[in-house]
C-alpha cells in the first residue's frame, strides 16, 4: 500500500469516491451565525461567558505576562503600537481581493469587542423596518381619526349627529300622535260609557 494512502499516518483526507458530496447552502451558514450572535448576547445578558472566551481571555493574559518577562526593559506601550503596526500591514488588502466580497465558511470571523456604550447606541440607530413604521403609523393614525370621530370633528360623525337627530325629531313626533290617539280614545270610550249610562 503506498505511504500517503489510508486513514492512518501522513495523507491527510480519505477520498470517498462514489459517494455524493455535501456542501453547506448560504442560508444554513447565515442562520448558524445568527443562532450563534444571539447565543453569546443571551449570555451576555445573563453574565455567562463561554468557556471558549474565557480560554481566549487566559491565553492572551499568559501572553502578555510572557512577554513582559522575556523584554522586562520595554515599555508596555512601545510593545502594543509594534503589534498594532503589524496588525494595520495584515489588514491592509492588496490587489482587487477587498472589492470581492466572498463568504468563505472556514475563514474565523474577526471578533470586534465593544463597549456596553457604544452597543446601546448602536442598537437604538437601528430603527424600524418600513413595514412595521407604516403599521404603527396606521395604528397611530386609526387612534386620532376616533378620537376626532368621538368629539364630533369628523365628516362621518356630523353626518351620524344629523341623521340621529332627524331620527330623534321622527320618534318625538310618533310619540305625540300615539299620545294623541291615546286621548282621543280615552275620550271616545268616556263619551260612550256617559251616554250608555244616560240611556
Amino acid at each position: 500500500m503506498p505511504r500517503g494512502g489510508g486513514a492512518g499516518g501522513r495523507g491527510g483526507k480519505k477520498s470517498h469516491k462514489g459517494q455524493r458530496r455535501h456542501f453547506t447552502d448560504e442560508d444554513e451558514l447565515r442562520e448558524q451565525a445568527q443562532k450563534a450572535e444571539k447565543e453569546k448576547a443571551w449570555r451576555r445578558q445573563q453574565g455567562i461567558e463561554s468557556d471558549e472566551e474565557e480560554e481566549v481571555a487566559a491565553k492572551e493574559e499568559e501572553g502578555a505576562a510572557e512577554a513582559k518577562v522575556k523584554n522586562p526593559d520595554l515599555p508596555p506601550s512601545g510593545s502594543e503600537s509594534e503589534t498594532d503596526s503589524e496588525e494595520d500591514e495584515e489588514g491592509k488588502p492588496k490587489g482587487v481581493a477587498h472589492l470581492i466580497e466572498i463568504e468563505n465558511p472556514n475563514r474565523a470571523a474577526s471578533k470586534s469587542s465593544k463597549k456596553v456604550s457604544e452597543i446601546g447606541e448602536t442598537a437604538g440607530s437601528t430603527g424600524l423596518s418600513r413595514r412595521e413604521r407604516e403599521e404603527l403609523e396606521k395604528i397611530e393614525a386609526r387612534r386620532r381619526y376616533q378620537a376626532l370621530h368621538l368629539a364630533g370633528k369628523t365628516d362621518e360623525a356630523q353626518a351620524d349627529l344629523a341623521r340621529l337627530a332627524i331620527i330623534r325629531k321622527q320618534r318625538e313626533e310618533a310619540a305625540k300622535k300615539r299620545e294623541e290617539e291615546r286621548l282621543a280614545k280615552e275620550a271616545a270610550k268616556e263619551a260612550a260609557s256617559k251616554t250608555k249610562g244616560k240611556s
